[in-house]
């Protein structure tokens, strides 16, 4: 199994359960691996062929920016499932933090496995 990733794309939306947080919008960070083949991708040297993490990207950015949930489980989520459905990738690993929340902390967040590994 080969993995395309993306690390540390940060995106700002409403996220959070205090009034305050619903509010005004914070900085979100997205590490990414998917699973993809890279070897049609390698002989042919096509984008067609390839997992396009820059498609990947501007469709994240598109969905969280325009998003208001409250909690970064339920955004990871989301986030999965819209990798796994629109972009046919069997596996992945989603790290979805919030840096600042928590004081002395740089980041908190979660981290999530969906789908198949092959």
């Amino acid at each position: 199994m080969d993995i395309v990733y993306i690390s540390d794309l940060r995106i700002e939306t409403v996220i959070g359960i205090y009034d305050w947080e619903r509010e005004i919008r914070q900085i979100i960070s997205i590490d990414l691996e998917m699973a993809a083949d890279n070897r049609k991708a390698a002989a042919t040297e096509s984008i067609d062929d390839a997992l396009n993490y820059k498609a990947v990207a501007k469709r994240l950015i598109q969905f969280v920016g325009e998003s208001e949930f409250q909690l970064v489980e339920t955004l990871a989520e989301r986030i999965a499932e819209i990798v796994l459905d629109e972009f046919d990738v069997d596996w992945l690993r989603l790290k979805l933090g919030k840096p600042g929340a928590v004081t002395g902390s740089r980041e908190v967040g979660v981290i999530i496995e969906r789908g198949e590994k092959s």
